[in-house]
């Protein structure tokens, strides 16, 4: 049976304060009752003390009587708390007794005490017992007193309605902090299951494709308010996902729409006798071509990027002689630009996949050349920390605006959007690099201002442990 978590915490809160609650009257009863008891004993002591006591000064030295009157007093008010007592003089005579004074009494104190206690206390096995206590006064003993009670101990009429008034509070606090509990519960429950509640019903819509909805619900709990940033979050990545995929489509049917266009307009043109099919037309339809093999290539290559089950070749390589490698390649480029390019720093050799970070390397250096102005400059670093190694790319072209850098490294994004495919590529290039990079378990990451140039830097592990 499913039950809903407003009725699970509801129960879970009554059933723990139940627990509580009746653990703690049952311990604090426990408790209690032990103290008392103690009490009592201490009390009883202290009352046999006094006894001994009040009836040591009931002796007169002067005419070797005792006071009976006085001693009779004080018998009988012992009589009714419980303690039957004899009076004996040194000579072992008898000066009074409580059981010869009212013998009835004496029975029926003896028969109340000892059912109350059995009724209410039948394990502690009393019974009355006798002891026997000197009667002295300045050093001298005047005698003797024989007390006999209820032992080891006993409680009075009062002492009982006092424990069963305590038990009567307890009980009161106990059903008063369970319904208590029970409203707590409740309400606690409503407060926590209304923010979880409309977090379901949102991630339904999000589920069926609404990702610009987002929970606005605000809570003051942190756990709930984590997870309701974390489904915010999750409809916000959904939504650029879509967003990404709409424009991918977007871009390749753009990319491939124009030299297909070109190729059909030259090839009706040949076919239909307008234009002769000279070499010059071919090529430019060969050119054509190209591009869109060009384009279908980077499509396939960031698709294995992007696989699961890309398999890198790693080897031990030399980072600063591929990155070398590279800046090579295009010195064709730097000389007609008349661009002065400087690299400096070494590194360590480190496990990678040579043509992939050789890749990565190329397209770095080709938008550093691209988008250099004439005479400018390229400065290449690079460098190794602790746990990496890695190389920076730094021009004085022309920059990237503040709010284009978080989205130039997702595909076709291009930052300038005068440029055409014959100056700004498939716009492909970066978002390759950056696959390649986070497949090694790097970190790519660019800084730029507008007319003062760009530099990017890729991170690369030593121990094969990813930086992210």
């Amino acid at each position: 049976m499913m039950y809903s978590l407003k009725t699970k915490l509801s129960l879970a809160i009554i059933a723990v304060v139940l627990v509580t609650v009746v653990l703690i009257s049952f311990l604090a009863n426990v408790f209690i009752a032990g103290q008392f008891n103690n009490y009592i004993i201490r009390q009883q002591d202290l009352k046999k003390s006094e006894l001994v006591s009040s009836l040591s000064r009931q002796y007169d030295k002067n005419t070797d009587t005792w006071n009976p009157e006085t001693v009779h007093s004080i018998g009988m008010s012992a009589l009714y708390e419980g303690y039957i007592i004899k009076l004996y003089d040194t000579e072992n005579n008898l000066v009074w007794d409580a059981q010869k004074h009212d013998m009835s009494l004496c029975f029926q104190v003896i028969e109340e005490i000892t059912k109350r206690m059995e009724e209410k206390y039948p394990s502690i096995n009393g019974e009355f017992i006798s002891k026997t206590f000197d009667l002295t006064r300045d050093g001298e003993k005047l005698g003797y007193v024989n007390i006999s009670y209820f032992g080891p101990y006993f409680l009075n009429e009062n002492d009982f309605q006092f424990l069963d008034a305590l038990n009567v509070v307890l009980l009161s606090i106990g059903i008063f902090s369970v319904l208590l509990s029970v409203l707590i519960g409740v309400l606690l429950a409503k407060r926590i299951s209304r923010p979880i509640f409309k977090t379901v019903q949102i991630t339904k819509r999000i589920a069926a494709g609404s990702y610009k909805d987002r929970i606005e619900e605000k809570t003051k709990t942190k756990e709930i308010d984590l997870l309701i940033r974390s489904i915010n979050q999750l409809a916000f990545s959904l939504e650029k996902q879509e967003n990404l995929r709409k424009q991918l489509t977007e871009d390749v049917s753009h990319e491939l729409r124009t030299p297909i266009a070109i190729l059909q307009s030259h090839v009706e043109a040949m076919i239909d006798g307008v234009w002769e099919p000279t070499a010059e037309r071919l090529q430019s339809c060969n050119d054509e071509i190209k591009r869109i093999g060009s384009l279908v290539y980077d499509l396939e290559n960031l698709h294995k990027l992007d696989s699961a089950n890309l398999r890198l070749n790693k080897s031990e390589i030399d980072l600063a002689e591929i990155v070398q490698k590279a800046v090579k390649s295009f010195d064709v480029a730097i000389k007609e630009k008349k661009l002065t390019v400087s690299i400096s720093g070494n590194s360590s050799n480190i496990l990678a996949d040579a043509d992939r970070i050789s890749q990565t390397a190329i397209n770095l250096v080709s938008n550093a050349v691209k988008y250099s102005k004439e005479g400018g400059r390229i400065s290449v670093n690079i460098f190794e920390t602790k746990n990496s190694v890695g190389f920076s790319i730094a021009d004085t072209g022309i920059g990237i605006p503040e709010s284009e850098l978080p989205f130039i490294f997702e595909r076709f994004y291009r930052a300038d959007k005068s440029r055409n495919r014959n100056t700004g590529g498939s716009g492909l290039g970066l978002a390759i690099a950056k696959s390649i990079v986070e497949a090694h378990g790097g970190r790519i990451s660019v800084e730029s201002r507008v007319n003062s140039g760009s530099r990017f830097e890729v991170l690369l592990p030593k121990n094969n442990k990813s930086l992210n």
